[in-house]
């Protein structure tokens, strides 16, 4: 029974080689990738490197009311809006009773994210009555789209929350009818439109502007939900004008007909909207996926809820009767039109999906529209403000000395107590040291990871954390040569005692940064976070390097020998005599013999 025992132990003795070999292997697999990505330094948090400020103040519109409630579903909605960008270690907070203060850290597309948060007046989904470009595009038109409805003609949406081209929204169980050669000859294909029962649609004529238009002469008119006012002001309305865009469908009612602009390829167009059809808050869920199965690549999928799937269906039923750009609807957020999809037949089940030539960023960022953008509240941008790295500086500079500080005294530690195995630990305080700075750096554009100060704080903790992994296993191996056994044997029977209580005690520290993690918000979370990764990574680098780092050192004649440099001098460490096999006796056996084998 002892014989394979000893040879399955030999053979792991014999091939340290091979776990050295593997994290060398994921060194520099990770550095090549952060080189190759072009993100050589972790990304830092806006106490750090400084960042964006943006100052909200609340209004009460429409019998909501200014209340904690209110603003904690507020703040919730705008964080998971944020976070939806891929920013994180952004604060959204309120400011006494009527104010929300989000901070996005530089590094960020913090005007994207400007943006999305701003725009925080509810979401409405209305039918488009009428669309013509303005300003620069209704003079200079752009080649139709092809009369065959093919989507290699759809062009794609602005990612700045604009109104998106030839977009087409069709049930996502069914699948998706072409429009037909009427709908897109004039140049544009829309998806989804929404129109308001039994209001008459203005007559719009096929124009070289690459979008169905209006025509100069055609008015919405005998509805009743457009009059004179309306149609004034759809004549005057010049999109291309920053002030009649600020103030295109001001202070207008869900239950009203209103004018909008929106942008489409960097060219504004007007339109004339119905009443809403659907309420933002409707929309239960929406995602951007990849079509892998058609051609349709980047679309939005959205769910709706009970109320809004059976609105929907009627609603998308008769635009599906009217031709473009009736057959429209516009999906209004804060008075502007992000999107214009258009509808071919009546989507039912409360499923949809808006395809068009989406890139990722376009499709996820209309998806976040549509899933956070109906507020409990709507709210005025009060300033916006360029954070300095008020702590940055002179903080990141302190915090790096107290870590450098801490390292210094753990090695002056090692070198002291343990001699020569401090070349281990420090071996592996350095590995360790690598793979954390490499993984934050790669995890800044992958997940927006941004390290700020309690982060710092999170790594220094982390070289406790580290050295006492490596103390735990000298301190076993010590007592094995306590007990007369010699090195090798000593490294390998001290090490499944270590390897037990290492787990537990890194598990215990993970366990406390998943919790951490979970029940606290901001920068605390970037503490938790750190400690964890490197609570992750100790384990990582003491079974695939100190052990195997340990086991070839213990055939080297210095530490095998226990020279009293290596800090393991059997007579120091107050060893007992080898233990030696001893010859089993002839006759009765007059006491337990001990087998161990030194």
């Amino acid at each position: 029974m002892a014989a394979p025992k000893r040879g399955r132990s030999a053979s792991a003795q014999s091939k340290p080689g091979r776990s050295l070999a593997l994290i060398l292997i994921a060194i520099v697999a990770l550095t090549g990738g952060m080189f190759l990505s072009g993100h050589t330094t972790p990304r830092l948090g806006i106490d750090l490197a400084g960042g964006t400020s943006i100052t909200l103040k609340a209004k009460a519109d429409q019998g909501s009311a200014i209340n904690k409630a209110n603003m904690d579903t507020a703040v919730d909605i705008m964080n998971r809006r944020v976070n939806g960008l891929g920013v994180s270690e952004a604060e959204v907070q309120t400011q006494g009773t009527d104010n929300i203060i989000v901070n996005i850290p530089k590094g960020t597309n913090s005007k994207e994210a400007q943006d999305q948060v701003g725009t925080t007046a509810k979401l409405y989904f209305r039918p488009v009555l009428a669309s013509q470009p303005t300003g620069a595009a209704a003079q200079s038109p752009s080649p139709s789209a092809s009369p065959s409805g093919g989507s290699s003609s759809k062009p794609s949406t602005s990612p700045s929350s604009s109104a998106s081209s030839q977009q087409k929204a069709s049930s996502g169980s069914s699948g998706s009818a072409s429009p037909s050669a009427t709908a897109t000859s004039q140049g544009r294909a829309v998806s989804d439109a929404l129109k308001a029962d039994s209001t008459p649609s203005p007559s719009a004529s096929a124009s070289g502007s690459g979008k169905p238009s209006a025509t100069p002469s055609a008015s919405p008119s005998g509805g009743t939900n457009t009059d004179s006012k309306l149609q004034a002001q759809y004549a005057a309305l010049d999109c291309s004008k920053p002030t009649d865009r600020a103030n295109a469908g001001k202070n207008a009612k869900p239950g009203e007909s209103t004018v909008a602009c929106g942008e489409i390829d960097k060219a504004w167009y007007k339109y004339l909207l119905g009443p809403a059809a659907v309420d933002g808050t409707e929309v239960k869920k929406a995602q951007a996926v990849f079509d892998t199965q058609g051609a349709a690549g980047w679309q939005v999928q959205m769910t709706f809820t009970g109320s809004g799937a059976k609105k929907f269906s009627d609603i998308t039923g008769e635009l599906a009767k009217n031709q473009p750009p009736q057959n429209e609807f516009g999906i209004v957020l804060d008075g502007q039109v992000v999107s214009s999809p258009y509808v071919s037949s009546a989507i039912t089940g409360g499923q949809a999906e808006i395809s068009g030539s989406f890139k990722q960023e376009e499709a996820q960022s209309l998806a976040n529209m549509l899933s956070y953008g109906a507020l409990p509240l709507s709210f005025q941008e009060q300033s916006v403000t360029t954070v300095t790295a008020a702590l940055g500086g002179e903080q990141l500079h302190a915090g790096l000395l107290a870590g450098a500080i801490g390292l210094a005294l753990v090695v002056i530690y090692l070198v002291v107590y343990y001699r020569g195995l401090s070349l281990v630990a420090m071996a592996s305080l350095v590995v360790s040291a690598i793979l954390t700075y490499v993984i934050m750096s790669l995890l800044g554009p992958a997940i927006g990871f941004a390290l700020n100060l309690p982060a710092v704080c999170g790594a220094i903790v982390a070289i406790g954390i580290t050295a006492d992994s490596f103390i735990v296993y000298f301190e076993r191996i010590r007592d094995e040569i306590r007990e007369g056994r010699t090195l090798r044997p000593a490294v390998e029977r001290a090490w499944p005692r270590a390897r037990r209580t290492i787990l537990v005690s890194d598990f215990v520290s993970f366990l406390a940064a998943a919790v951490l993690f979970i029940v606290t918000v901001g920068k605390v979370q970037g503490f938790a976070f750190t400690l964890g990764l490197t609570t992750l990574l100790d384990v990582v680098v003491v079974f695939l390097f100190t052990k195997p780092l340990m086991t070839l050192l213990a055939r080297r004649r210095f530490f095998a020998s226990g020279h009293k440099w290596s800090g393991l001098d059997p007579k120091s460490l107050g060893a007992k005599p080898p233990l030696r096999r001893t010859r089993r006796p002839a006759g009765p056996v007059a006491g337990p013999v001990d087998p161990k084998e030194a």
